[in-house]
């Protein structure tokens, strides 16, 4: 089996003679192209059979293989366990640009128009040290706010809308990461319980825009529109400065099991996009009924056309692959750190500088992968997420039952400090993809005010979504008037985000948690496109003054390049772009062995020192005291040191608007379960 021939890409190709159409089938016996009727997708108005050329390349072209024109494609083929070959069935073509909807489970491909007027947009290029991700739905980000034109409420033109960039600017981030916008469609089962797949995770076609997110004007102008729209939406967003990730899904499409729909792959060449045993059974990694079998050059070279093609023509700047371990197994379906694939989009010249990142685990043998990624990946970092949320959450609700944590603070520090004993010495701290909470998951309001999950809506008898989730409910399960519980569910959340924003490593941070959004209890919400999920932008006071602590830390995390280091230091080296990190505790004494694993010694001072390179020299000290009893510390006296700027305190509801100056060795008194973050003053 060989990829499609350099020079002939897959897919319709306009020329000016018409177009031209070609797709890849080893197993076909033939193949037709259907056109259709302007008004009437059901209506055929030409066949044009396609004829096998070199390494299972079919091509046919038509004058009438135009911008607009739907088409689709008849494949006939043998029979046998692996193969599902229907001559009488219309089939989307893979490379699809456009996609229209004639009935459940069938569709048509549209020819687009790709021109686009790019202007003086440029990719922002921030580098990723300095990158902090803001992960949201294209429709849930503005479908509330009524700042934006009712008319392009939920649409890539509203997450455009300057009301939304001004907010977006504001608050700091530097890339928004999109939940799928592949062209993507709902299970039957969750139509059938009147609900939908809000999150999008069932793709149809991996080169189409989803047409739902675009304005209906673009919707009822067609597909050329729809892309157009999201094009639109990329320019305004780079010209601001924002960078865009979009979320993909590669490794399984929305065909599902043997017994789900054959509306493009299945019925294309079955035995070759698919995982599948001799006798037809698929063989599933991903839990969606479906494996794209990524031990195939043309699935590989089906990914990477995918990749270039919205990284080049539509400007993305970086792409998060779900379930990517599945997309590293080989021929005989185990993980390689060595797959063609992951390897293969680090060194393609024509995605350079594009920011690839990887969710290191799907739910196959050996399914888990965090830290082994090839060099070039970064990685949702999942024993991050875990122990920030065990440290601050779970050992502290323990503690009130019995007295003590279950914990010390060395695995919290190692977190801290960019993750050093899961990521290569090569790759380094910027491999770590920090979050506390994604779209996948309680939110963080949920994640201090439930201590398990409440997910009956989604139709599953409250068996879906994780039972490990490291929450703490502070006291009383869910919504509670009471104010010591709201207050101490505050400072969490700001613990939470300051833990976040001021570890080595690149942040995301989920959209709405800068607000305390609430999902009431639901960590799978997957299903629900309602406001049980989209952002409210109707804030109380103590929501504001969150997001202003959340602007707060992002600016600290820019203005510090201590907290953000691009490599592992060295001991005795001078490490360029690394930090220096040096750990005191409560007295200001060096730390020792016993001092990381006592679960009574949850206090640590953090001293972190930049090694310049394009920056000037910087160095901070975080304070970190993780009992609910107050403590007072005593200021590490520290070779270079002259004094310590404390800038943020999260016992403070606000940022606080001037800064306190110590000497080192000075005493200084830190409140129950709380963060301090000074900037140093002296010599490097």
């Amino acid at each position: 089996m060989s990829e499609a021939p350099q020079g002939s890409p897959l897919g319709v190709t306009v020329t000016e003679a018409g177009g031209t159409l070609r797709v890849w089938s080893e197993n076909a016996s033939s193949i037709e192209l259907c056109l259709f009727d302007p008004k009437d997708p059901d209506w055929v108005t030409e066949r044009v059979p396609l004829a096998r050329g070199a390494n299972n390349v079919w091509q046919a072209s038509s004058e009438r293989l135009t911008p607009g024109t739907r088409y689709a494609l008849r494949v006939d083929g043998p029979k046998g366990p692996r193969h599902a070959f229907d001559p009488a069935t219309f089939l989307l073509d893979p490379y699809a640009k456009g996609i229209n909807l004639v009935r459940a489970n069938e569709w048509r491909g549209v020819v687009i128009d790709e021109s686009f007027d790019w202007g003086a947009s440029r990719r922002p290029r921030h580098r990723l040290d300095a990158s902090v991700v803001y992960e949201t739905h294209v429709k849930g980000f503005s479908k509330l706010n009524d700042a934006v034109p009712e008319e392009l409420r939920g649409s890539y033109a509203g997450l455009a809308h300057p009301a939304s960039i001004e907010y977006l600017t504001g608050l700091g981030v530097t890339a928004v990461e999109l939940l799928p916008v592949h062209y993507f469609v709902s299970e039957p089962r969750l139509t059938r319980l009147g609900l939908s797949n809000y999150w999008g995770y069932n793709t149809v076609g991996f080169f189409a825009p989803h047409s739902l997110y675009a304005s209906r004007n673009a919707q009822k102008a067609g597909a050329t529109a729809v892309l157009r729209e999201f094009k639109g939406m990329v320019k305004l967003l780079h010209e601001a400065g924002l960078e865009v990730w979009l979320d993909v899904v590669y490794n399984h499409t929305s065909e599902a099991g043997p017994g789900g729909p054959r509306s493009s792959f299945r019925g294309i060449d079955n035995s070759s996009y698919y995982r599948q045993l001799d006798d037809g059974t698929y063989y599933d990694v991903t839990g969606c009924g479906n494996t794209v079998d990524f031990g195939r050059p043309v699935t590989r070279e089906l990914v990477r056309d995918s990749v270039r093609y919205w990284a080049n023509e539509c400007q993305i700047d970086g792409f998060r692959f779900d379930l990517a371990a599945t997309l590293g197994r080989d021929e005989s379906g185990a993980y390689t750190r060595d797959h063609p694939l992951t390897n293969g989009l680090v060194d393609d010249e024509e995605l350079d500088d594009v920011k690839l990142i990887a969710e290191p685990w799907d739910v196959g043998l050996g399914g888990w992968q965090t830290g082994n990624f090839p060099r070039g990946w970064s990685e949702w970092n999942d024993r991050y997420r875990d122990r920030v949320r065990q440290f601050w959450l779970r050992d502290i609700a323990e503690a009130r039952t019995s007295g003590h944590a279950s914990t010390g603070i060395g695995g919290f520090a190692s977190r801290l400090a960019g993750s050093s004993n899961t990521f290569s010495t090569e790759r380094g701290p910027l491999a770590s993809v920090n979050f506390v909470t994604a779209h996948d998951g309680f939110t963080l309001a949920d994640l201090v005010s439930y201590d398990g999950k409440h997910n009956l809506g989604n139709g599953e008898s409250n068996r879906d979504g994780s039972d490990n989730n490291h929450s703490f409910n502070h006291g009383v399960e869910g919504p509670t008037t009471d104010p010591v519980i709201l207050r101490e569910r505050r400072k969490s959340m700001r613990n939470l985000l300051g833990t976040l924003l001021l570890s080595a490593g690149v942040p995301m941070l989920t959209a709405g948690d800068e607000v305390g959004r609430t999902q009431h209890g639901n960590n799978n919400a997957y299903c629900h496109d309602s406001e049980l999920s989209w952002l409210s932008w109707e804030h109380d006071a103590a929501a504001l003054q969150l997001a202003d602590v959340a602007r707060e830390l992002i600016r600290l995390r820019r203005e510090n390049p201590a907290v953000r280091p691009v490599r592992y230091a060295v001991l005795g080296e001078r490490v360029p772009q690394s930090s220096q990190m040096d750990w005191y505790d409560a007295d200001g004494n060096t730390m020792d062995l016993a001092d990381w694993q006592d679960p009574s010694a949850r206090t640590l001072q953090y001293v972190a020192a930049s090694t310049p390179e394009f920056e000037d020299f910087n160095r901070i000290l975080l304070v970190v005291h993780a009992l609910e009893t107050p403590v007072h510390v005593t200021l590490p006296v520290h070779d270079g040191v002259d004094a310590y700027e404390l800038l943020w305190d999260s016992t403070d509801e606000t940022p606080r608007p001037h800064s306190e100056t110590f000497k080192p060795g000075e005493i200084v008194p830190v409140g129950p379960t709380s963060m301090l973050f000074f900037r140093c003053a002296g010599r490097p």
